[in-house]
């Protein structure tokens, strides 16, 4: 369980490659393999990764403020809320392999809200991107948390990572678990149970 590190630097907006870069180069890639990347069932692939990446990395050009998009309102809640089995796709910056899962996010309000649909979308604007599974746990955790300053937020990703399944150890019912708690849901044993036990369905 990590606690909040002000890492918000991690939300910075990089910018898209030039468009046919990705696939010049991957055509050398190809080539390197002893592929013909002129040959009929490769003849686009290169244009088609390209696309392909460009949305799997699309997180890189996402701005959290276009997210929320003014989605946080004023209420009186002092209860829980929970936002859970948030499906996710990511890229592993280790090998460029995919990994994929579920995120549960959980937040207790001090007096702001925000628009629940926001959280998925933030979940996939760290996801959209190469990733660490340990890392996008957390930026989830100091986003949600930098928006509404609420009393505490926790965040629990569990995810099966392809670098494992299809190469290595090829443990293919491996699964891998982080999460980050901030706030209360560090300092307060309870709270943090109450989270787990509502994500885990106990």
């Amino acid at each position: 369980m990590k606690s909040a590190s002000k890492s918000q630097a991690a939300v910075k907006v990089m910018q898209a490659p030039k468009n046919g870069a990705i696939a010049g180069h991957l055509r050398d890639v190809l080539t390197d393999l002893g592929e013909n990347p002129s040959r009929e069932g490769l003849m686009r692939t290169p244009e088609r990764y390209e696309k392909a990446m460009q949305f799997l990395t699309s997180g890189y050009t996402t701005k959290l403020e276009d997210i929320v998009n003014h989605a946080v309102f004023h209420v009186k809640c002092d209860e829980m809320v929970i936002v859970k089995d948030i499906e996710f796709f990511s890229m592993c910056e280790h090998l460029l392999l995919p990994f994929f899962g579920k995120v549960h996010v959980a937040y207790l309000p001090k007096d702001k809200v925000i628009g629940l649909s926001k959280i998925p979308r933030i979940v996939n604007m760290f996801a959209r991107r190469l990733q660490l599974q340990e890392r996008m746990t957390q930026q989830v955790a100091e986003a949600v948390s930098s928006v509404i300053s609420p009393r505490g937020v926790g965040v629990l990703v569990e995810a099966s990572h392809f670098c494992m399944m299809m190469r290595g150890v090829e443990k293919q019912h491996s699964s891998t678990v982080t999460s980050t708690m901030l706030g209360d849901f560090q300092t307060r044993k309870a709270t943090r149970d109450e989270f787990l036990a509502l994500v885990r369905g106990r």
